[in-house]
C-alpha cells in the first residue's frame, strides 16, 4: 500500500498536499490553541478547552478513569479493523478550518476507503492517537496567518 497522500473525490481540490507536524498546544480557560507546522510555517487552530484537555491527557499519558469520546472512537475503529489513513485540512473560511478524515478498512482482497467531514481539532486528536499523517492543501497553508515563536 502506498504512503502517498490520497486525493479527495469531492471537496479537496487536486492541489498539492503538504504534510503537517504537531508543534505544541496552549490552553486557557476559554480556548485551546493547537500550533501546527507545514513547510516551515507555523499556524494556529483554535478550539474549545475540552479538546485541549483531551489532547493534553493523551500527550502526557495521563490515566483516565473512564474512556473519553476519542478513546471510544479509536476502540470502535480497532474492533472493526479500521485505521485512520490520513487527515486533510482542506478549507479555511474566515477563522474556521475544515477537514476530511480518511478511514481505511480491508476486507479480504478489497480495501475500502471512506472520506468524511470532521472538525480539525477532532481529526488532530485522532491522528495523534493513531500516528496518522495530517496534511493541508497548499491553498489552506498559504491562507493561514503565521505564528511566531
Amino acid at each position: 500500500m502506498s504512503n502517498e497522500p490520497l486525493k479527495s473525490k469531492g471537496n479537496i481540490s487536486q492541489s498539492e498536499l503538504i504534510q503537517l507536524s504537531f508543534d505544541k498546544i496552549m490552553q486557557t480557560r476559554s480556548y485551546t490553541v493547537v500550533i501546527l507546522i507545514g513547510k516551515n510555517k507555523r499556524f494556529a487552530i483554535y478550539t474549545d478547552p475540552g479538546i485541549g484537555r483531551t489532547l493534553q491527557m493523551f500527550l502526557t499519558g495521563t490515566e483516565k478513569p473512564r474512556p473519553l469520546t476519542h478513546d471510544l472512537i479509536m476502540s470502535i475503529f480497532q474492533g472493526m479493523g479500521i485505521r485512520i489513513k490520513q487527515i486533510v485540512i482542506n478549507d479555511l473560511q474566515d477563522t474556521i478550518y475544515f477537514a476530511r478524515l480518511f478511514l481505511e478498512q480491508k476486507r479480504g482482497d478489497i480495501t475500502h476507503i471512506v472520506e468524511t467531514d470532521a472538525r480539525p481539532s477532532d481529526c488532530i486528536t485522532l491522528a495523534l492517537m493513531s500516528n496518522a499523517p495530517v496534511y493541508c492543501t497548499k491553498e489552506v497553508l498559504e491562507s493561514t496567518v503565521p505564528v511566531e515563536e
